[in-house]
C-alpha cells in the first residue's frame, strides 16, 4: 500500500490508520482523506483553495457522477492498482488523475476524514496567485481531458 501525503506539515500522519486500513479490509481501491470532513486548523486552507476544490469535486460530479467533498492530497492506494492508472500528469494535475482514472476503471474510491493544519513555511502553490492560477488550470485540465 502507498500513501501520499504532503511534507509541509499540513497533512497529519497520526491520520494515516484512517487512510489505509479501508484498503486493508478490502473495502476501497483508492482511498482519499478528506480535509472537508475532517478537522480543519483556522487558516488552513485558504478561501481560493476552497474554492478551487469545491470546482474540482463539481466537475467530478458532473462529468464522473461521483460526489466527492475533497481532492487532497492524503491518500492510500495498492501499488499495483496505482500502476495500472498509467499516470502521466508530472506536476499540479496528479492528484485529480489518480481520482478520475480511477474512477473511470470502476476503482472502490472511499473518502475517510482527516485532520489539516497549517502548513509550515510558504506555499509555492496556494501561497500565491500565479501558483494558485496554474494548480486550478492543471487540475481542470486534467478532470476534462480523462472525461472525454
Amino acid at each position: 500500500v502507498l500513501v501520499f501525503l504532503d511534507g509541509d506539515y499540513a497533512d497529519v500522519p497520526a491520520c494515516l490508520s484512517r487512510v489505509v486500513v479501508p484498503i486493508l479490509r478490502g473495502d476501497a481501491d483508492l482511498v482519499l482523506g478528506s480535509r472537508v470532513l475532517g478537522r480543519l486548523e483556522q487558516g488552513a486552507i485558504p478561501p481560493h483553495q476552497r474554492f478551487g476544490n469545491r470546482i474540482a469535486t463539481l466537475l467530478i460530479l458532473l462529468l464522473y457522477r461521483r460526489r466527492l467533498s475533497d481532492v487532497g492530497s492524503f491518500r492510500a492506494i495498492r501499488r499495483d492498482r496505482l500502476e495500472e492508472l498509467d499516470m502521466r500528469h508530472p506536476t499540479f494535475g496528479w492528484p485529480v488523475e489518480m481520482v478520475v482514472k480511477a474512477l473511470r476503471r470502476g476503482y472502490r474510491v472511499v473518502e475517510v476524514p482527516v485532520d489539516y493544519r497549517r502548513r509550515i513555511g510558504q506555499a509555492k502553490v496556494g501561497g500565491t496567485l500565479k501558483g494558485s492560477l496554474l494548480a486550478g488550470y492543471h487540475m481542470i485540465r486534467t478532470i476534462t481531458r480523462y472525461a472525454l
